[in-house]
């Protein structure tokens, strides 16, 4: 196998993924920067012209964050970042789903919609009218996050998985570009730390 990579919070989500199940896999760097992921070759393991792409050892690829998570997590050894039980990959599953919708989508569109503009103008349909209205969806989204989060140390209660990677390495680069965690959100702020001083976050900065 092989994984297209490059900078972002997506592929800081399945990197941590990686560390966290123990898993080593070729990294390909891909200039999202130079629009290397947009042109001809990229495109040709992943149509959307999207990082990560994980390419697999014969020849298909699979792309989309939660898509190679789950391949990695059925393919490999580790500990389950999914759940052991049907009941708790279903419960992981169930916030993934929220965290990707409500936060990380209109997040990542906050962003490219505005101090990402430039970059990402000429390569997808940006909406910069609607860029503040993301933002704002995105702090209420998790301040009813906050709402949610019982007294566990992780989104799943005690288990850590995937749902927290995914809102850790969003959370991050929200804060790297002007969209910060409001300090009043006092769980999600404890929780962010936590999650901040795991070996897998450590190995993966930068």
């Amino acid at each position: 196998m092989k994984l297209y990579t490059g900078l972002g919070p997506n592929p800081k989500v399945v990197h941590i993924f990686m560390e966290e199940k123990g898993v080593e896999i070729p990294l390909v760097e891909v200039d999202l920067m130079g629009g290397e992921n947009r042109q001809g070759t990229h495109l040709g393991r992943n149509p959307a012209g999207q990082l990560p792409t994980l390419e697999l050892d014969d020849g298909r690829c699979i792309s989309e964050i939660t898509a190679i998570c789950e391949y990695l997590e059925e393919a490999t050894s580790g500990p389950s970042l999914l759940g052991e039980s049907a009941e708790d990959r279903g419960e992981t599953r169930m916030w993934v789903r929220r965290i990707d919708l409500n936060i990380c989508e209109p997040l990542a569109n906050g962003f490219r919609s505005a101090e990402g503009q430039s970059l990402f103008k000429d390569r997808v349909r940006l909406f910069p009218q609607a860029a503040a209205d993301f933002k704002l969806h995105v702090q209420e989204r998790l301040a009813w996050l906050e709402g949610l989060l019982g007294d566990g140390d992780f989104i799943c209660g005690d288990r850590f998985s995937l749902a927290d990677i995914m809102l850790f390495a969003f959370l991050e680069f929200g804060g790297a570009v002007g969209q910060p965690l409001d300090p009043s959100l006092k769980k999600l702020g404890e929780w962010y730390a936590r999650i901040a001083t795991r070996p897998s976050v450590g190995a993966t900065a930068g």
